[in-house]
C-alpha cells in the first residue's frame, strides 16, 4: 500500500483562469496539498496551456508546493524557467527528450523534485533505470491533452506495477494518479497504490463554496 499520506493536487486547469490567483488561494484554504499545473505546448499535447509567466504570477497565492507537469518537447530548455518561477517538483515524460537521465539530472540541480509522468500507452518498465533519480512517479489516466477525460481502468494495473516496483526500491516516491479523478475513480487510485490524487473538474466544480467539500469527497471516508 501507499507509503505516503494522501495528497490532493487541484489541476489549475479547470480553474477559473480569469481569476487565477484567488483560485489558488481558495482551494489552499479548501485543504489541497499541491498544486497541479498542467503546461502543454500544442505538440506533444493537443493543447497549448501556459509558461513560466504564469506560473511566477500565482506562486505568492500559496505556500503549497507547485507540482508542474511539463508536457513539453522539447522539455529540457525550460526547466530552469519554471524552477524560477516556483516550481517545486518538475515532472517530464520520458519521450520528451532524448536523454532522460540527464533530464532528470537537470531538474535536481534547480532544487526542485524529479518526476517522470506515463501515458497510458508507456510501460511502467520505462521507469526501472531511472528510478534512483525519481522523487514523484506519475500515472496518466487518460491521454494527456485536455480535462474533464473518462479514467481509463486499464491504469489501474500499472498504478498497482508502479507500487510493487517502488516498494521494492526503498525509495520515497510519491506514486501520483492524474487524469479522470472523481469521487468514484479516486478509491480505486488509491486501493492500486496511489497516493497523490490530481483532479480538476472534481474539485473546481460548484464554485470555490464547493472545494472543501470536493476535495474531502476525494479523500473519501476519514
Amino acid at each position: 500500500m501507499a507509503m505516503n499520506p494522501l495528497r490532493i493536487a487541484p489541476s489549475i486547469l479547470a480553474a477559473d483562469f480569469a481569476r487565477l490567483g484567488a483560485e489558488v488561494e481558495a482551494v489552499t484554504t479548501a485543504g489541497a496539498d499541491f498544486i497541479h499545473i498542467d503546461v502543454m505546448d500544442g505538440h506533444f499535447t493537443p493543447n497549448l496551456t501556459i509558461g513560466p509567466a504564469v506560473v511566477a504570477a500565482i506562486r505568492p497565492a500559496t505556500k503549497l508546493p507547485f507540482d508542474v507537469h511539463l508536457m513539453l518537447l522539447p522539455a529540457d530548455p525550460y526547466i530552469e524557467a519554471f524552477a524560477e518561477a516556483g516550481a517545486n517538483i518538475l515532472t517530464v515524460h520520458p519521450e520528451a527528450g532524448p536523454h532522460l537521465h540527464r533530464t532528470l539530472q537537470r531538474i535536481k540541480a534547480t532544487g526542485a523534485k524529479a518526476g517522470v509522468a506515463l501515458n497510458p500507452a508507456t510501460p511502467a518498465s520505462a521507469l526501472e533505470p531511472v528510478l534512483e533519480e525519481l522523487d514523484l512517479v506519475l500515472v496518466m489516466s487518460v491521454n494527456p491533452g485536455f480535462g474533464g477525460q473518462k479514467f481509463i481502468p486499464s491504469q489501474l494495473k500499472k498504478i498497482e506495477l508502479l507500487r510493487e516496483l517502488i516498494n521494492r526500491s526503498g525509495k520515497d516516491i510519491m506514486l501520483e494518479v492524474d487524469g479522470g479523478v472523481d469521487p468514484q475513480t479516486a478509491p480505486q487510485a488509491i486501493a492500486a497504490g496511489a497516493d497523490v490524487l490530481v483532479a480538476g473538474s472534481a474539485v473546481f466544480h460548484g464554485g470555490a463554496d464547493s472545494y472543501a467539500a470536493n476535495i474531502r469527497a476525494l479523500r473519501g471516508p476519514a
